[in-house]
């Protein structure tokens, strides 16, 4: 086993500190679900977090996004050098930071170009916003083709697609992921990753949960792996997949996700098959005689 196991120490990459967590302790009622967190998040890299459920890996995303009511009790957490820890979360987004958590949450009911646009709410500048969602719909072209369709009918995989895109409109320092590849096909899970390391060079810092270990440090700058709601291992991404505990606990993990995954491939094709149908249903209504539509 790898004495970082039992001594974790910092292996951040030489850069500008973004976000910092030093001694952060989030508790549910009376239990603690995080115990003296402290990690750097450098700025220009994608830090990840691995560890299996319930270990406090989405408890950590939504302490640093102040979505849990007086979180964190104790610890410090700074943005950009500014405190940010007890502060209103539209203060954080506006600060910087976005956020997809677990399960997409996209607004069903209105359309993808409606989606964006909410995800635009924090930016004046409308020049801005339009070179950023050209940029989205060049990291996302389906979205360009759908951007009519209300959201609620989209694929799993196009939803989580527009629920990244929608966190970019906020032209972020920071954005947050928490676990972008669960439920996906394994090749739109190799999609989301290529996306994530492509928003990384064009200058956006990620902090990513994820269980697909194998996928997410192939991206990875560096990372920590976190249990009981401590982090028990850190490193550089290298030095995680050369960790004898990671290889055994999360590798594996890696490979079993992948194997549902592919189980879900139909499933996943079945259901954008469905969308083109209903988006051409809706085409063909469009055709209709306005009269007899009123009618």
């Amino acid at each position: 086993m790898d004495n970082t196991a039992s001594h974790p120490t910092s292996h951040t990459p030489v850069a500008e500190a973004l976000l910092k967590l030093d001694g952060v302790e989030t508790y549910y009622g009376p239990l603690r679900a995080l115990h003296d967190v402290s990690l750097t998040v450098a700025k220009g890299t994608v830090k990840v977090i691995l560890g299996s459920n319930g270990a406090g890996k989405s408890t950590l995303l939504g302490t640093i996004m102040g979505v849990l009511g007086g979180q964190p009790r104790r610890g410090t957490i700074t943005f950009q050098g500014e405190r940010i820890d007890g502060m209103a979360t539209e203060k954080i987004v506006r600060a910087g930071i976005s956020y997809v958590p677990e399960g997409r949450r996209v607004f069903p009911e209105l359309t993808v170009s409606e989606n964006l646009k909410v995800g635009a709410y924090t930016v004046r500048d409308r020049q801005s916003t339009r070179r950023t969602l050209e940029r989205v719909h060049d990291y996302f072209p389906v979205l360009t083709d759908r951007k009519d369709q209300s959201a609620g009918t989209l694929s799993g995989g196009e939803q989580q697609m527009l629920a990244i895109g929608r966190a970019l409109m906020n032209e972020p320092e920071l954005l947050l992921l928490d676990e972008p590849s669960l439920g996906l096909a394994p090749l739109l899970v190799r999609q989301v990753f290529d996306i994530i390391s492509q928003i990384r060079d064009e200058g956006v810092t990620v902090l990513l949960v994820e269980q697909n270990a194998r996928m997410a440090l192939k991206v990875a700058d560096d990372g920590v792996v976190l249990e009981g709601g401590e982090i028990v291992i850190s490193g550089t991404a290298a030095e995680l997949v050369d960790n004898d505990e990671v290889e055994e606990l999360y590798m594996g993990a890696a490979s079993t996700t992948s194997e549902q995954e592919s189980a879900s491939t139909t499933s996943e094709q079945s259901a954008t098959s469905d969308t083109s149908e209903r988006g051409a249903q809706r085409g063909a209504q469009n055709d209709v005689d306005p009269e007899s539509q009123d009618s």
